[in-house]
């Protein structure tokens, strides 16, 4: 069964992409049964996280995968 998804990478230089923390490289997936399911949490990873700082803001790269 093909599956929605989101891909979340992080930007070029980002601190966090140092090789002692997530790496040049990282990648991470999530999967969803539904177009609308991935499109509701998609828009939900896009708002400010409410555990952060005021003034932090997270830094990733998100897009839509489609079977």
């Amino acid at each position: 069964m093909d599956k929605y998804g989101i891909r979340i990478m992080l930007p070029p230089g980002d601190t966090m992409s140092a090789p002692h923390l997530l790496g040049p490289d990282f990648k991470a997936f999530r999967w969803y049964e539904s177009r609308d399911a991935r499109d509701e949490a998609f828009e939900a990873m896009q708002r400010h996280p409410d555990y952060y700082r005021s003034g932090d803001t997270p830094t990733q790269v998100l897009s839509k995968i489609d079977p």
